[in-house]
């Protein structure tokens, strides 16, 4: 197996550390010494701490997306694709659950608040399918008449708390109660 590269072992002790820590807990010296690197080093991959957690949120997230658009087509109904992307992340966070840990740190955290912000006043310079798909499904009558961060509670709400369920051992989502939470999210955003 190819050895990763220092930056990479570094973004893969940040997350770690950060994923069990949180941010607070995760001084650069601790990271450095996780990585096997000097913290001297970890300043020639990222200008400081915020940086390297960004750029980490920004690997997460690439990965994620390439995943659940694998096989993804937006000429499918709207039912169809929100069934196939809601599926697709779930059973990617299962397979990635450091991921999941990673990334609601990131959400509940200032810096997740900022993405958020972002992407409502469309100053974000990614599109999200999510959003596109949301909005398309209240233009087209076939989603409730709610703003959209309600579509996302009604979406994401309950497969947050289903995925930290099922990483701590408290319920196991196999591919059965899967397609089963998805449809029942599907169920409470569609008109």
């Amino acid at each position: 197996m190819k050895s990763l590269n220092k930056r990479d072992e570094i973004l893969k002790a940040a997350m770690e550390i950060i994923a069990e820590r949180g941010f607070h807990g995760a001084p650069i010296a601790v990271i450095a010494e996780k990585a096997g690197v000097g913290a001297g080093t970890i300043y020639r991959y990222f200008e400081n701490k915020d940086v390297l957690i960004i750029e980490l949120y920004r690997e997460v997230e690439g990965k994620l997306l390439a995943a659940i658009q694998e096989g993804y087509s937006a000429e499918k109904p709207l039912k169809e694709r929100f069934l196939h992307l809601g599926t697709a992340l779930l059973r990617y966070l299962i397979a990635h659950p450091l991921y999941f840990r990673y990334i609601e740190q990131y959400h509940n955290s200032p810096y997740g608040a900022r993405l958020r912000r972002d992407k409502m006043l469309k100053q974000a310079d990614n599109h999200d399918l999510f959003k596109e798909l949301f909005e398309q499904g209240i233009v087209f009558q076939e989603l409730k008449e709610l703003p959209l961060f309600v579509h996302f509670a009604l979406a994401f709400g309950p497969l947050i708390a289903l995925m930290r369920d099922h990483i701590l051992g408290f319920a196991v989502l196999d591919d059965t109660l899967i397609k089963q939470v998805i449809e029942a999210c599907w169920d409470g955003i569609k008109r």
